[in-house]
């Protein structure tokens, strides 16, 4: 008598409690494997390790590789988180470093904070390295603004964007009139105006930021 045929998904599937033989595992299960890791894959962005979580955001790269002035923004940027400005449209006043804003403890402003204690620094002075100005509060200021910033665009940045309200939400509400406020123009500038290729934050080369042309006494440029 001819023995009964196998339909093709049995011949495949192995009996309960059978092991399956090297072949065997090679055409059922891994198959099944290549499956799996494409679709998971597809929900994990598709990194070495699908299970892991995305990268973190980050805001897009400056084009140009250059570092914004630290002199600048510690003598015309960093006053501006500190200083208490008119809300727009209202006699009452706030400033950026307040609790519930963007104090560095107590904010809840996001990414970007500040500590209110900051002070400045003399960058002429040898004695404070660059090792050295990297550990104090006011660099800290520095380098959270800078997360905030695309160098040499500044209708990108959110330091620009978020307190104008244009085009992006702003917990804080609009905090500058316009493009042609005071505080804006300071800190388009700093954006637009890093140091020159190849030099670091500290690169003397951005006195000319000031006139006269000194970060300790000169004023802030904004042309």
């Amino acid at each position: 008598m001819t023995p009964p045929l196998r339909s093709a998904s049995s011949a495949r599937t192995p009996a309960p409690g059978r092991v399956l033989s090297a072949p065997a595992f090679a055409r059922v299960v891994l198959p099944l494997a290549v499956t799996l890791c494409a679709v998971l894959a597809s929900c994990g962005g598709g990194n070495s390790n699908p299970l892991d979580n995305p990268s973190p955001i980050q805001n897009p790269p400056g084009a140009t590789g250059q570092r914004l002035s630290f002199a600048y923004f510690q003598r015309c940027i960093n006053p501006i988180f500190i200083a208490q400005l008119t809300i727009p449209g209202s006699t009452a006043t706030n400033t950026c470093a307040g609790s519930g804003c963007h104090d560095t403890a107590t904010g809840t402003g996001g990414a970007f904070r500040v500590v209110p204690s900051a002070q400045p620094i003399d960058v002429l002075d040898p004695v404070n390295t660059p090792d050295v100005i990297r550990t104090t509060d006011i660099y800290k200021n520095f380098y959270s603004a800078q997360g905030m910033v695309i160098v040499g665009n500044p209708n990108e940045s959110r330091l620009v964007v978020k307190p104008l309200v244009q085009n992006v939400f702003h917990g804080g509400g609009q905090v500058f009139t316009g493009q042609s406020d005071p505080n804006i123009q300071l800190i388009k500038y700093w954006i637009t105006h890093p140091a020159p290729l190849g030099q670091d934050e500290f690169s003397p080369a951005t006195s000319t930021m000031f006139t006269p042309a000194d970060p300790k006494t000169g004023t802030c440029n904004v042309q």
